[in-house]
């Protein structure tokens, strides 16, 4: 019984994270990793309101001022009556009380809702500059981080601090008004009354300091945690197919226990030791009224202080703790909205995609002339390893250019290369003999079409999918190109046709029928340089012969780069480039490379010719 009792304490964690700060894993490549830093981001974007900002303020600062009338006066109405009770008509005293309260009320009820509409526009442009900024980062970013984790900063971080925002950063500054207000009120009343009050102080003081010491560090652990889940979760619903065909549930569901569990562990240590600081200030609040009311009472006798005064002191004294309760009470969220704002902060801070050189042109059109000389690249600066070396080669306007090697050869890399989704170590890639450096990236990436093996398509209309490849083409362009890649006649049996709407993925039509709209969206972009990865893998042999009339008709007079197995494709190749764990080996047509004997040869008689007989893959 005890050890189950006990169980929630057991933490994860080195007592380091608790007693100094810093939660495990990796260490995140911000540049915001301080408050004020952070706060003064966020700053950045409420003082585009400046204006409704300053009204807002001048309010609490009204309200903050009504409320703390309204004790003074039933302090000054107690006195009255207590010596003599006929000095002012209560009635008139009663209405300029509720007059009091009343305003107080309809202050505080406004800055609200103009907070409220201050702090959605203020995250509203926070969220859109996340989203811009992804648009903005290099591949090499998305390549190194899980997808649900980029979606937690988008959503559960900046949804903290719209929470903050809402709700918090007014009850602080509220707070901190009231404080002020009230240690000047008491001040003026009794300096003896006010300095028993400010006894409790110090020791609020050092709770705080021992508590936010502790509870920082676990609230950015928990958000890490909480981005880490978010990222697993997304990663398994999309692999969802591959986790029952090979019946890894039980494995997928263990490890999901294992990231909730650090939640669990994280988030219980931060809302546990939060959650001393209304106890200690409630503690110290009763403490507080009990020294103020009993050395009051004693002073009251003695004639030094009036009952007034004690009344209006021992309301002070609960106002006094009450902005204390009040900010330590919105330390959580504050904790939980600056780590939530770090995260975002730090996608802001990453370094963009290289812009385009000052001299880059827009090339209006393209022969397809492309050339490789002495390319090197890695993905990892600091592996020894190369992932292409010395790469050379030419591919002549129209030709269609095959690349052929084991699996981590570099052949999709080349193709990353082209498309400068990387920028080579060393070597220079030219299109029609200008180094593509010297091209801005929108205008080399419009005249390329790619159609890789994993087909994607967005949430809508088969017509919106096929469109996505030229934006201002017709409908009748769009059925063309369906026509084109043998995709319209699936498509016209279908109930609502090319206004057919596909789920999140495409769902909803089979993946070889995804590849088809996928050819279909290429053929309407009319590229000057085509990218076949795979095109046809996801579709049967009888559907691939009739598509092959429209990669024919698509690919002449482009330059074509395919990535392909299958061994019709290849032979129908003006050059094949044999790739080998990232050097280029050789380089020819079918037929003369089989005549070296090489490579290639090795590799058409180990698999490729297997593939003629059907004892290949």
């Amino acid at each position: 019984m005890l050890k189950a009792l006990l169980e929630p304490f057991r933490h994860p964690y080195p007592r380091s994270v608790i007693d100094q700060g810093g939660g495990g894993g990796r260490k995140p490549k911000a540049k915001a990793k301080n408050w004020s830093g952070t706060l003064g981001r966020l700053w950045q974007y409420l003082a585009k309101r400046k204006a409704k900002l300053a009204l807002v303020l001048l309010m609490v600062v009204f309200s903050s001022g009504l409320a703390l009338l309204g004790p003074y006066l039933l302090g000054v109405a107690v006195d009255d009556y207590l010596e003599g009770g006929g000095g002012r008509p209560w009635v008139l005293f009663l209405t300029g009380l509720g007059l009091v309260y009343a305003g107080s009320s309809l202050i505080s009820w406004l800055q609200n809702i103009w907070m409220i509409e201050i702090a959605q526009e203020t995250v509203y442009r926070l969220r859109g500059d996340l989203f811009s900024k992804l648009h903005r980062l290099p591949i090499p970013f998305y390549g190194k981080r899980q997808q649900g984790e980029i979606m937690s900063r988008v959503t559960n971080d900046i949804e903290n601090v719209s929470s903050t925002l809402n709700s918090s950063a007014i009850q602080i500054f509220s707070s901190v008004l009231t404080l002020a207000g009230t240690v000047t009120v008491m001040l003026l009343l009794s300096p003896l009354l006010t300095l028993l009050t400010f006894l409790v102080v110090p020791l609020m003081a050092l709770g705080m300091r021992w508590i936010t010491r502790r509870t920082g560090p676990l609230y950015k652990q928990r958000q890490r945690d909480l981005g880490h889940l978010n990222g697993y979760i997304e990663e398994t619903l999309s692999g969802q197919r591959i986790i029952k065909a090979f019946s890894q549930e039980e494995r997928v569901i263990r490890e999901f226990r294992e990231r909730n569990d650090a939640i669990r562990q994280s988030g219980f240590w931060a809302q546990t030791i939060s959650g001393f600081i209304p106890k200690l200030m409630n503690a110290l609040n009763n403490l507080s009224f009990a020294l103020v009311a009993g050395i009051g009472g004693v002073l009251a006798i003695r004639g030094t202080v009036t009952i007034g005064v004690i009344i209006v002191f021992v309301e002070y004294a609960r106002q006094f703790t009450r902005p204390l309760n009040d900010l330590a009470n919105q330390w959580n969220t504050l904790l939980s909205a600056i780590a939530g704002a770090e995260r975002v902060f730090e996608v802001l801070d990453e370094e963009e995609e290289s812009g385009d050189e000052r001299e880059a042109v827009t090339l209006e059109r393209v022969k397809g002339e492309v050339a490789f000389e002495g390319v090197t690249f890695s993905y990892d600066e600091e592996d020894a390893g190369d992932t292409l070396e010395d790469i050379t080669f030419k591919a002549k306007p129209g030709e269609m250019v095959a690349l052929v090697g084991p699996t981590g050869a570099g052949k999709t890399t080349l193709i990353q290369l082209l498309s400068r989704f990387y920028d080579p170590d060393k070597g220079v890639i030219t299109l029609d003999g200008r180094d593509i450096t010297a091209i801005t990236r929108d205008s080399l990436r419009s005249h390329m079409a790619f159609v890789l093996q994993d087909s994607f398509l967005f949430q809508g209309t088969i017509r919106e999918n096929i469109r996505f490849g030229r934006l201002d083409a017709t409908d009748a362009e769009v059925e063309e190109a369906a026509k084109l890649a043998n995709a319209h006649s699936f498509i016209d049996r279908l109930a609502d046709g090319y206004d057919k709407r596909l789920g999140v993925g495409g769902e909803g039509i089979s993946q070889g029928q995804k590849q088809l709209l996928a050819i279909a969206r290429a053929i309407l972009a009319d590229p000057s340089i085509l990218v076949l990865d795979e095109a046809t893998s996801s579709i049967d042999t009888v559907t691939e012969i009739k598509i092959q009339e429209g990669l024919q008709r698509l690919m002449q007079g482009r330059t074509s780069f395919v990535i392909a197995h299958r061994l019709n494709t290849i032979r129908q190749a003006d050059k094949i480039l044999v790739l080998r764990e990232g050097r280029l080996i050789e380089q020819g047509d079918h037929d003369s490379l089989l005549r070296q004997g090489g490579f290639y040869s090795e590799l058409y008689q180990g698999h490729f010719e297997d593939s003629e007989t059907g004892q290949g893959r």
